[in-house]
């Protein structure tokens, strides 16, 4: 075992303890010392749950960490690809830590580790002199990668759960069971909002909230929208969509085209009513409220993504004494909506509206599915919540042994 001095004191390179490179003047107070105690039982091990390109290095610390003359302030640890070297310093850990993470390392190449304990020696200078004692090299290790990640198990049994669920209730709704799903009043409300539009012979608007074809909540709200536009043609109301981006007013008109077609009514469809007002979001609800004080709409829907524009919107059109409905996932803006309009579609509830109003086998089976998987997990967590707060359950510990069948990594690797 090599002991290196990695200083040079007083211009000469002190290399070993006890060689003649060490000065005559300092030889005898460094052999006064004995050097630090090396670092034992060095190992490394593939990280467990990644791509691959780690290992982790532990070992038992030295006896002199933390006491003695020459104790040990710092550990290096160094890496090599051949159990005699060349060994290179890849990082360093603080005294009293016992383990490091090589986040470099190649995968599937073999590696040896080092950990060399660093200490400082006095001298006759008076200035102490950093010295390195390594430790053996560790057996080899490789890093591998894994085809799963173990601690996302618990994520895995969800979406299985999940999944099952909703494949269970898709079956049931294809071979002609009927499925309660509640009621959901804004829905149950678009019939009523359309007539009485069209017996006070007043319009129609429907928001499609702020954001463009990339927003979920704005292909939620154009879904609903079809079922308007059909109530619409059906009692030849005059529905009007103003719109605040380019591809969501081409989306729009095909939707509603396609919704006075399978109403029998073609002939009733004005392309012109779904307009393009502007892509500034102040500068589209000002539009709007322009629109509304003008023309006094009996009815307005607001569903989609709202940002600061709802409350501006809702109240101008509550001002007026116009029936609305809204329906956004935006938790901001609920309360406002609920405040100034007649019926909310609050968070999922907008999301199941074309489940709801379409009574297509697939969707109504996925809703159902969706609603008793969340159900089960939830139900799952309220168990481990309380066998853990009886103490029956306790994962407190870091040993992958004492984990039993989450340690389960090794199984996953990609040989």
């Amino acid at each position: 075992m090599a002991v290196v001095l990695l200083a040079t004191v007083i211009g000469t390179p002190i290399l070993a303890v006890g060689q003649s490179e060490v000065p005559a003047a300092l030889a005898p107070t460094i052999a006064q010392v004995p050097p630090p105690h090396p670092p034992r039982d060095v190992r490394g091990s593939d990280s467990p749950n990644d791509a691959g390109g780690s290992i982790a290095i532990t070992w038992i610390k030295s006896l002199d960490d933390g006491a003695g003359l020459n104790s040990v302030t710092a550990y290096k640890i160094l890496r090599a690809t051949s159990p005699t070297g060349p060994f290179d310093t890849i990082g360093a850990a603080a005294a009293g830590q016992t383990s490091f993470t090589d986040a470099v390392a190649r995968t599937s190449t073999p590696y040896y580790y080092e950990v060399a304990a660093v200490a400082l020696v006095p001298t006759l200078g008076g200035e102490p002199v950093p010295l390195l004692v390594p430790s053996d090299p560790s057996p080899v290790a490789h890093a591998k990668a894994q085809w799963f990640h173990a601690g996302r198990l618990n994520a895995l049994i969800a979406v299985i759960i999940l999944c099952s669920a909703i494949l269970y209730f898709i079956t049931q709704a294809k071979s002609g069971r009927s499925l309660f799903i509640r009621k959901i009043a804004g829905l149950e409300a678009v019939d009523e909002a359309v007539g009485r539009a069209t017996e006070m012979g007043k319009k129609i608007f429907y928001i499609p909230g702020t954001q463009d074809m990339d927003e979920v909540q704005t292909l939620a709200g154009i879904t609903i929208l079809g079922r308007v536009a059909k109530v619409a043609a059906d009692y030849e109301a005059d529905l009007q969509v103003p719109v605040a981006r380019s591809l969501v007013m081409v989306t729009c008109r095909e939707v509603v085209k396609e919704a006075y077609l399978n109403a029998g009514r073609p002939d009733a469809y004005k392309e012109d009513k779904i307009f393009y007002l502007t892509d500034d979001q102040f500068g589209y609800a000002a539009g709007i409220d322009g629109l509304v004080m003008r023309d006094k709409p009996a009815t307005m829907f607001y569903m989609g993504a709202f940002y600061a524009e709802a409350l501006i919107l809702s109240e101008t059109g509550n001002s007026i004494g116009a029936m609305q409905i809204a329906g956004t996932a935006m938790p901001a803006q609920l309360p406002f909506f609920v405040a100034a309009c007649d019926y909310t579609l609050i968070g999922e509830e907008l999301f199941a509206a074309s489940a709801y109003l379409s009574k297509e086998p697939k969707l109504l089976g996925s809703l159902k599915g969706q609603d008793a998987g969340k159900a089960i997990i939830l139900v799952t967590i309220l168990i481990g919540i309380i066998l853990t707060s009886i103490g029956a359950l306790s994962l407190q510990t870091n040993d992958p042994e004492k984990l039993g069948f989450y340690n389960i990594a090794p199984w996953f690797e990609v040989q």
